[in-house]
């Protein structure tokens, strides 16, 4: 079980949504078939635009700027024909970003001051039918640029994608420098007008078509990231948007399907809880999780065997070493005599999982056999089968997961000893009564809190830095809220692998 998954960093949780099962719903309908939702607050999306600069960098010096050709009548030359090749960027830098939540339609974007160089080289020609001129002479373009982009996000084509057609450059300075040499002579005079105007032109298109090359390679990026943190082995989970997003000027909010996949089937929501009510704005990221999200989570980890551990040797030892008031009966002392007694306990059948505002209770019905490790008439295996419900409290510090599992009740249902049922002792079911309350939770408690932690830490949730988190528990949900700080790896991971 996991805990989860700029412009376009501060659309990438919206951006990275798996393939849709139904077509998108308005968010009113789309409530009851919502697994998870993320609410990110606008002081995350400053958090998030703090990155903004890295990836328009990327986007002015990847993009492909093209050769530009052209002709132009004059009354001296006649017709001038010229063309711009090998145009590269130079000296790029960036001044300041601005980000803004515009409810009801969209992200706004201004980055200013962009400083760049475009160094490439000019032929030209003219004359005519009887005296031709043509010279190739190296140039620069000075520049100096605002960039404005209002992305609007809509559900479609499988997935939220956002459309950033509405992208605008303002150029502030444009100047066209040739042959290194900075005076207005005729040449630069005859060309400089309807040049730089061509420039500008093929600039702002090249930009702005990398900006949503950038978006899209962003967004399936993304998207595989979140596929992997969300699976693990056989088990997968379904995070295809129910609704496209809602903005307001206080937050951005998406809603996903949250379906376990395991061995081909595929889990179902149609009566999900959630409504935006109970999630708030002070915090700058919200996870709300359904019960329903948990639950076949946790049936498909048992019908994998994920709920089984052997315990034998020292730590078998070490185990029964817990002060207990009940005294240890003489069965049991007996296998413990042996060198190569083994426990070995499993759930028999699927937990249960349901949240209230105390906590998460967890209701199974585990398996316990404690043998010598070999048949024995003499040292008889003993099995119980116990029913237990816990109310857990879970909260994370330190990148560790912590669990505190608190009792609510315990049976002892079924005793066998080399697997013929006995009577069940008053005594022995008093001692494994204790046993499974103050060794047995405890020990699975301490199982699954560094496993839990390796799991997440394997997709990279150590490399987040987490900032006072909270899991909250009420009715059929759990809330997870914090703050955070940008994992910067995750960036540069895109920027090297993609941005080549």
């Amino acid at each position: 079980m996991k805990l989860g998954v700029m412009l376009l960093l501060l659309l990438a949780p919206l951006l990275s949504l798996v393939a849709l099962g139904r077509a998108c719903l308005s968010p009113e309908e789309a409530y009851r078939f919502t697994g998870a939702v993320c609410r990110l607050t606008y002081p995350a999306a400053l958090v998030l635009n703090e990155k903004t600069t890295r990836v328009i960098e990327a986007a002015f010096q990847h993009a492909k700027y093209p050769s530009i050709e052209g002709q132009k009548s004059m009354v001296v030359f006649g017709k001038v024909s010229y063309g711009l090749h090998n145009l590269e960027i130079h000296n790029l830098s960036i001044g300041h970003s601005e980000v803004k939540l515009h409810a009801g339609e969209g992200i706004g974007l201004l980055i200013s001051n962009v400083s760049a160089v475009f160094k490439g080289t000019l032929k030209y020609a003219y004359g005519s039918w009887l005296i031709r001129v043509a010279q190739t002479v190296d140039f620069e373009i000075e520049s100096q640029i605002d960039l404005g982009i209002n992305p609007k996000l809509y559900c479609g084509a499988g997935k939220v994608a956002a459309d950033t057609s509405d992208c605008f450059l303002t150029f502030h300075k444009l100047k066209l420098i040739l042959q290194g040499d900075r005076a207005p002579g005729w040449l630069k005079r005859v060309f400089t007008d309807f040049v730089t105007f061509t420039v500008k032109m093929v600039i702002k298109g090249q930009i702005c078509k990398e900006i949503n090359n950038v978006a899209n390679i962003l967004a399936d990026f993304i998207q595989d990231q979140a596929g992997q943190f969300l699976s693990d082995g056989n088990i997968t989970i379904d995070i295809g948007v129910t609704s496209a997003p809602v903005i307001t000027s206080n937050y951005v909010e998406s809603y996903h399907k949250g379906l376990t996949i395991y061995n081909g089937t595929k889990a179902v929501i149609n009566g999900s809880v959630f409504h935006p009510s109970q999630l708030t704005e002070d915090r700058m990221l919200y996870f709300w999780l359904s019960d329903d999200v948990f639950n076949p989570l946790i049936a498909a980890a048992h019908h994998e065997g994920r709920f089984i551990r052997n315990i034998s040797g020292a730590e078998l030892m070490n185990l029964f070493k817990t002060d207990l008031s009940t005294e240890m009966p003489a069965s049991i002392k007996q296998i413990l005599a042996s060198e190569t007694a083994v426990l070995t306990a499993w759930s028999v059948s699927v937990p249960q999982l349901w949240s209230v505002p105390d906590g998460t209770h967890v209701k199974a019905v585990a398996a316990v056999e404690l043998s010598p490790g070999f048949p024995s008439s003499d040292i008889p295996s003993l099995y119980f089968e116990t029913e237990v419900e816990v109310s857990v409290q879970t909260s994370y510090a330190d990148k560790k997961l912590i669990l505190k599992a608190t009792p609510v009740k315990i049976s002892i249902d079924k005793i066998l000893q080399n697997q013929e049922t006995i009577v069940l002792d008053g005594a022995l079911v008093n001692y494994l009564n204790e046993a499974v309350e103050k060794i047995g939770i405890p020990k699975v408690t301490s199982f699954l809190e560094p496993a839990l932690t390796d799991l997440m830490d394997m997709q990279g949730l150590n490399l987040f830095d987490i900032i006072n988190p909270e899991v909250v528990t009420q009715n059929g949900y759990v809330l997870v809220r914090m703050g955070f700080g940008f994992p910067h790896h995750l960036l540069v991971e895109f920027l090297k692998k993609t941005l080549v």
